[in-house]
């Protein structure tokens, strides 16, 4: 057999083995959901006036900055996961980052000056920063063991954003538990929740996904 037939059949049983990326994150960011529900179902369960809360822009907002959130993040982790250098990842970002900074506009220009500082700190923030990182950990895991069957060109910074869409996904769970609707607290203490989150992943990213 000729080296380019050897080659070609490589890249064929490769590509007959192995799923795309994006069905590999989807697939990933299911099962270590259901996971983080069951945790959700088990130890939290959804907050008493949900039903009264979706009839409110503040709650609908915040599900609408998390879910936009876990596009961008899906969509940054689908991409870092394959084998060439990924380029800015801003352009995917720059609809949450549009939406975040008019929500914070928007409610500011609603509420007096001296009910601010009330919104931001809330009531919830403790187990804010808890509870994300604890129903990220399942999807984090199962992604990082997904992004092993690919070949990311830069493991640290793929390991990361699948710390920030797991994230991103425990922040849509942890949505419906929450009472702080604000704005101003959602986008406050849910980047510092994913904090160790995104830290966690790119340090396994280092440590795992290198080839």
């Amino acid at each position: 057999m000729k080296t380019d037939q050897f080659v070609a059949a490589l890249v064929a049983d490769r590509k007959g083995s192995v799923w795309p990326p994006g069905r590999l994150m989807a697939t990933a960011i299911a099962i270590g959901g259901l996971v983080s529900l069951a945790i959700f179902a088990l130890e939290f369960g959804p907050r008493v006036d949900l039903a009264a809360a979706f009839r409110t822009w503040r709650f609908d907002l915040k599900l609408v900055l998390v879910l936009v959130a876990v596009v961008a993040a899906f969509g940054a982790c689908s991409t870092l996961a394959r084998p060439v250098r990924a380029g800015s990842l801003l352009p995917r970002m720059l609809p949450l980052i549009v939406l975040a900074v008019v929500a914070v506009v928007i409610e500011l220009a609603m509420l007096p000056r001296a009910s601010w500082a009330t919104r931001l700190i809330g009531s919830n923030a403790l187990v804010c920063l808890t509870a994300i990182p604890l129903f990220a950990l399942a999807p984090l895991t199962v992604l990082i063991l997904a992004l092993r069957r690919t070949a990311p060109a830069s493991p640290i910074r793929s390991g990361a954003m699948a710390g920030a869409l797991a994230a991103a996904a425990a922040a849509a769970i942890y949505a419906f538990h929450c009472f702080d609707d604000s704005p101003l607290f959602v986008l406050t203490w849910y980047p510092l929740a994913a904090l160790p989150v995104i830290a966690a992943g790119a340090l396994a990213g280092n440590r795992l996904l290198r080839w």
